[in-house]
């Protein structure tokens, strides 16, 4: 284990130095199973982030967060403000599934799933691969004069990375107010939409700035997910890890000699070729233990097979283990707490889903008018004045809307020209209705009200309302 005098790497972050300035990374260039296995599934995820604002499921659009108009699309299924809990419970169920699979393995997560480490590592690093080179020629031409060679390579650089934030920013803008709305403004030219303009060339600026200058910064300063790992890590979690029993051996490490008996002279199996730190992205040392720093990208893992297996030595010294594995031996299992999230979670999947299922196409909301009581009229008969709002959910227009008393003889009537009306798609229509009954039918001076809403005589919604009468004495 490390002495004190080794864990000063604990005081400061990896990129920074001494002096308190800016400690630039320069990773190698990865290579390896792990590698081409992260590749697939981020390409995967591009595809997926890139495509999921301009696909449409019954018209609607994929995914689709609006957050000035309170519109929300999540897998085709719209949502309005109405709808907000279920957003929440979807929320909370997303925040617990990271929370479980940080638990269990780390933060795999950030290796594997999250958009700022698929884009920083394969896209913005493997065009700066090809342009400036591996690590060594990337240290160098940053070091040499500005010269023919470094305006060129910057120039190229710089363009792309600017070229693919502004095409990144018109992605986000999809996710924000829609593809289609986005198309149109395109088509229409900037200058009619200087309202999406000016967010367009903002977003462009952030992406640039994130991936051409700040980097692994984000993952190491600006992201909490990385300190969440000090509460949520235990002895049992899977993560990124150097087996230091197998590494260290008893007389620590020591470098590779050809035909030297390691065993005999009491070395471990690290050769100390520091191919781990040159390759990790955020600059750190695995062979530390876990760190804050450490996004579980695998790049240390590859880098150390490829150096056992060139040395005759068995893979895995830098693997996906437990500290109770490297320590005692100990294969993963599902602990209490492990098992406690899951019912949970599972708990709120299926309330979800439940939700979901009982959602209709369409919010009834029928408030009588404020400051008005009830009218009395000719033929005992008891009228109140209500306001309704109905919101469609769906894409497609609901025709010939109409309204009837279920548990009460009355009538409605609606005031407008028409006895029934339209609610265009993910839209809404309100106006004012009257509700009159006669007083002999009243069961008191507040009476409870369902009304049935029916397109083309078809019921939709059902709702309720509190009707006034005169306080009847006996």
């Amino acid at each position: 284990m490390d002495t004190p005098e080794q864990e000063t790497f604990r005081d400061s972050i990896g990129t920074v130095t001494k002096e308190g300035n800016r400690a630039w990374v320069y990773p190698k260039k990865p290579s390896g199973p792990y590698y081409d296995k992260r590749k697939l599934v981020s390409y995967a995820l591009l595809a997926f982030l890139v495509l999921a604002p301009f696909i449409k499921i019954n018209g609607n659009q994929f995914l689709l967060f609006n957050v000035l108009e309170r519109r929300f699309n999540i897998f085709g299924f719209p949502f309005w403000p109405q709808d907000f809990y279920l957003f929440v419970i979807a929320m909370v169920i997303g925040i617990l599934f990271i929370t479980l699979f940080t638990v269990g393995f780390g933060r795999i997560f950030c290796g594997w799933i999250c958009p700022q480490t698929i884009f920083m590592e394969m896209v913005f690093r493997r065009i700066e691969y090809w342009i400036d080179g591996d690590r060594g020629k990337q240290m160098r031409l940053d070091r040499q004069p500005w010269n023919a060679e470094k305006i060129r390579k910057r120039v190229i650089k710089w363009s792309i990375f600017l070229l693919i934030s502004f095409l990144i920013a018109n992605v986000f803008l999809a996710y924000l107010i829609g593809s289609d709305t986005l198309i149109s403004h395109i088509k229409d030219g900037p200058l009619d939409h200087l309202g999406t303009l000016f967010p367009l060339l903002i977003f462009t600026g952030v992406f640039y700035f994130v991936f051409a200058w700040f980097r692994e910064q984000v993952c190491i300063i600006a992201c909490p997910y990385g300190r969440l790992q000090g509460v949520l890590l235990d002895t049992k979690s899977i993560v990124v890890a150097y087996d230091h029993k197998r590494g260290e051996g008893e007389n620590g490490r020591k470098k590779f000699r050809k035909n030297e008996d390691r065993q005999a002279l009491g070395h471990g199996d690290c050769i100390d070729c520091l191919q781990c730190v040159n390759v990790c992205p955020t600059g750190i040392d695995i062979r530390n233990g876990t760190q804050l720093e450490c996004v579980n990208c695998t790049a240390c893992i590859d880098e150390c097979d490829h150096i056992m297996e060139s040395i005759n030595l068995p893979k895995g010294l830098i693997r996906y283990a437990s500290e109770n594995e490297i320590e005692k031996k100990e294969k993963f299992k599902l602990t209490l707490r492990m098992k406690g999230y899951i019912a949970v979670l599972t708990i709120l999947i299926g309330f979800l889903i439940g939700l979901l299922a009982l959602r209709s196409d369409v919010e009834a909301t029928i408030l009588r008018l404020p400051g008005q009581l009830y009218e009395h009229k000719e033929d005992n008969v008891i009228s109140n004045v209500f306001t309704y709002k109905l919101v469609n959910k769906t894409s497609k227009d609901i025709e010939n809307i109409g309204f009837k008393l279920r548990n009460y003889e009355g009538i409605i009537n609606l005031v407008s020209a028409n006895e029934k009306f339209d609610v265009p798609g993910q839209g809404l229509s309100e106006g004012t209705l009257f509700i009159e009954i006669k007083q002999g039918d009243l069961r008191g001076d507040k009476n409870k009200l369902t009304i049935d809403v029916y397109s083309n005589e078809e019921l939709i919604e059902t709702t309720t309302v509190n009707f006034l009468g005169p306080r009847s004495y006996k």
